[in-house]
């Protein structure tokens, strides 16, 4: 697969919008994916960075489940088409592949806060020398409940124990600088840095490579919930080291809502035996888990952080677009992506006004896919207005309306049509 050329000036007419589609080496991806039918019948979605599309092959590769349920019963477990036993192996190498890992540190289970949780019980050891936290002070709710009651589980309390990064006045991200001068500051205090891959609220990226750099020369654990960054971004996380790393599979990687989530842990800790952790059954050696013995073996990798056995149904739908991102391939949805979010900032700041305002980063290397923008009045009846009428993306609080035209399925002509109906609004 060839990456999509760097584009020409970009113009804010219909016609340069079709003609981009029409170099887009990644065009035909589009018709992989169902769309939500609207009233008009031909909207525009901007939402898969809350919920991916579905893609049309998900419905046969659960159906095969299913059927295999159905004529098999229990013996699927080893003798399905697709043998439930192993099933999230399927799913290893190429998660591997999508976020930069080795197989070995890389295993499908859970949701992503039972999976933080799980990583925090192992990596976030508090003393009382160390025993701080660093989060986003935007971090997303969960994350901050999260690390608010792992804090309390181990009789600290968050209003002494938690450092949240807040940006300067006036401004809606974080700076790099002002990241790096509280882990430098603050290090000798800090057991644990547990920052977003992508902001959620902003759609800032983080620098994840210097963050674990600066975090561990301060002897700290690093760990990233890659929920908005995971499907993304090209993530490297075996090359940059952080501890351990967890994310959804319902956003950009498009498994369905509430589908099994990913957990990075990095190969150093493989075998550290002494780890504590939370234990299950499927984390069990498997060369001896039928032999139902009482003493815990975990498996070395991520594998060992297992608890229960997944929902097939749901590996099964994600299986579905993983196939289609390791065909296309993260570095070239990342060319696109970068093009097309840039044509997005382009069309809405060529019809700029005072009611609204970007502020994720306008420097490519810290966003992803989304734009948020904020507006001063009436936001929230903007974007049900917007809906209502098929141009679909979604509302968070207190101000920020927050699109995302994602590279597998969104095309420039999505773009220029929802900024023309957008910037329509404010006129």
């Amino acid at each position: 697969m060839t990456t999509l050329q760097s584009p020409p000036d970009f113009q804010a007419s219909e016609d340069f919008a079709f003609s981009m589609d029409e170099r887009d080496t990644l065009k035909t991806y589009r018709e992989r994916f169902f769309f939500p039918k609207t009233k008009s019948g031909d909207g525009v979605y901007l939402c898969g960075h809350s919920l991916g599309l579905q893609p049309k092959t998900a419905a046969t590769y659960v159906e095969q489940e299913l059927k295999d349920w159905a004529e098999l019963g229990v013996e699927g477990h080893f003798q399905g088409r697709n043998p439930w036993m192993p099933y999230h192996r399927l799913l290893t190498e190429q998660t591997a592949e999508l976020v930069g890992a080795l197989p070995l540190e890389v295993v499908v289970m859970n949701s992503l806060t039972v999976d933080l949780h799980l990583m925090m019980i192992s990596f976030y050891r508090p003393t009382k020398e160390r025993h701080k936290i660093v989060i986003e002070r935007g971090a997303f709710p969960s994350d901050q409940y999260a690390v608010h009651s792992q804090i309390r589980f181990h009789s600290f309390d968050p209003a002494t124990s938690l450092i949240e990064l807040s940006p300067r006045p006036g401004e809606s991200c974080l700076r790099d600088d002002d990241i790096d001068t509280v882990i430098e500051r603050e290090g000798h205090n800090i057991a644990l840095i547990m920052l977003g891959g992508v902001n959620y609220a902003t759609g800032q990226a983080f620098d994840l490579a210097r963050i674990t750099r600066l975090g561990h020369a301060q002897g700290c654990v690093v760990g990233f919930d890659l929920a908005h960054a995971a499907g993304n971004l090209p993530l490297k996380l075996h090359e940059w080291g952080p501890d351990f790393a967890v994310w959804c599979s319902y956003k950009y990687l498009n498994g369905g809502p509430g589908c099994t989530a990913g957990c990075f842990v990095h190969e150093r800790h493989a075998r550290n035996w002494d780890l504590p952790r939370f234990a299950g059954w499927w984390g069990h050696d498997e060369e001896s888990r039928f032999e139902m013995g009482s003493h815990f073996q975990p498996m070395p990798g991520a594998d060992g952080w297992q608890l229960s056995n997944p929902s097939i149904v749901s590996l099964a739908a994600l299986r579905a677009s993983m196939d289609i991102f390791h065909e296309a391939g993260i570095e070239t949805l990342r060319a696109k992506s970068v093009s097309l979010t840039s044509y997005l900032e382009f069309l809405l700041n060529n019809n700029a006004s005072t009611q609204f305002a970007i502020i994720t980063p306008h420097d490519t290397e810290k966003r992803g896919a989304q734009l948020s923008v904020r507006i001063a009045q009436n936001g929230r009846a903007l974007c049900k207005r917007l809906g209502d009428e098929g141009f679909v993306g979604d509302w968070r609080e207190p101000d920020a309306f927050r699109v995302a035209p994602v590279p597998l399925y969104n095309s420039y002509h999505d773009v220029f049509r929802f900024a023309r109906r957008f910037s329509a609004a404010f006129s």
